[in-house]
């Protein structure tokens, strides 16, 4: 298993996200990555915590969360401790509408599955 170097440009660190230079730029202007520290040329440099911060961002997107809601956990980051409970109560929120998404969807794939049986029913006969 290979450690994450200190500092990642912003190539190393888009290939090892999965994200664009554009896209990490993009983070930045809107307070999604704050902090990111520049080297003596004054290009950008990313750290291991920048890692695991840009994986939780992607994590919350793939689960549908908005733009919009991740940025106001940023900002809830952002302030400390003293948002603890803030940013509880919006990743529960988040993970009450995920929940009923997987309910939803079960339902979706068992009504699937039962029409796919008819049909296997009905070629087979």
């Amino acid at each position: 298993m290979s450690e994450t170097p200190v500092r990642l440009s912003i190539q190393q660190f888009a290939a090892r996200t999965g994200l664009s230079a554009d896209t990490l730029r993009y983070y930045e202007k809107i307070s999604l990555l704050r902090h990111v520290a520049r080297d003596a040329s004054g290009f950008r440099v990313y750290g291991p915590r920048d890692l695991e911060w840009v994986g939780f961002i992607l994590r919350l997107k793939d689960t549908g969360m908005a733009l919009e809601d991740i940025t106001r956990y940023a900002d809830l980051r952002e302030q400390g401790d003293a948002t603890l409970a803030q940013r509880q109560a919006l990743l529960e929120a988040h993970a009450a509408k995920l929940q009923a998404r997987l309910e939803r969807d079960r339902e979706h794939l068992d009504a699937l599955q039962a029409k796919i049986e008819l049909y296997r029913q009905q070629t087979t006969a």
